[in-house]
């Protein structure tokens, strides 16, 4: 991608939505809720329970959150940093991610990470004004976001005039 000031832009993202194992632990609600309502009327039941089992999962999805690398600025969840204010990257799979999301995990670290993906992507943060030292980051695909970063970082960035 070309952006106007003729740079070349890099862009990457990536929601983290639910795995479908979650969606059917959440369908789940579905038939509960229509018991619940079984009493009052079957055809209410039927009804009431789609409507919960629907806006459930609908609720999940909406309100996952994601990464992404955009016009020099990494995104994870709600937060944004200028990658000017980042260094390494390191991308992790298997047993590594597992660790990085377990014990060793970095309690100041700003995370995003989403049960069922089991990739990670961790980038070190050099602001010494940033109060978190890394970034932790769930990711389907970690190789791809942390080459979307690294190309991110080394792209010379021209100010608006």
């Amino acid at each position: 991608m070309t952006d106007v000031r003729g740079a070349t832009a890099v862009r990457y993202r990536e929601r983290l939505s639910p795995s479908l194992w979650a969606i059917v632990s959440a369908a789940v609600a579905a038939p509960m809720a229509a018991l619940v309502l079984t009493r009052i009327d079957t055809t209410l039941a039927l009804v009431g329970g789609i409507l919960v089992g629907v806006a459930i999962i609908a609720l999940m999805i909406a309100g996952s959150p994601s990464v992404g690398v955009q016009d020099g600025v990494l995104t994870a969840g709600r937060a944004h940093i200028d990658l000017a204010h980042t260094g390494e990257v390191v991308a992790l799979t298997g047993d590594e991610a597992r660790y990085a999301r377990g014990p060793g995990l970095e309690p100041r670290s700003w995370h995003v990470i989403r049960g069922g993906i089991d990739g990670v992507v961790i980038v070190q943060i050099t602001d010494p004004d940033d109060p978190a030292p890394s970034w932790v980051m769930s990711s389907r695909t970690p190789d791809r976001l942390a080459a979307a970063v690294r190309r991110a970082q080394a792209t010379p960035r021209i100010p608006y005039r």
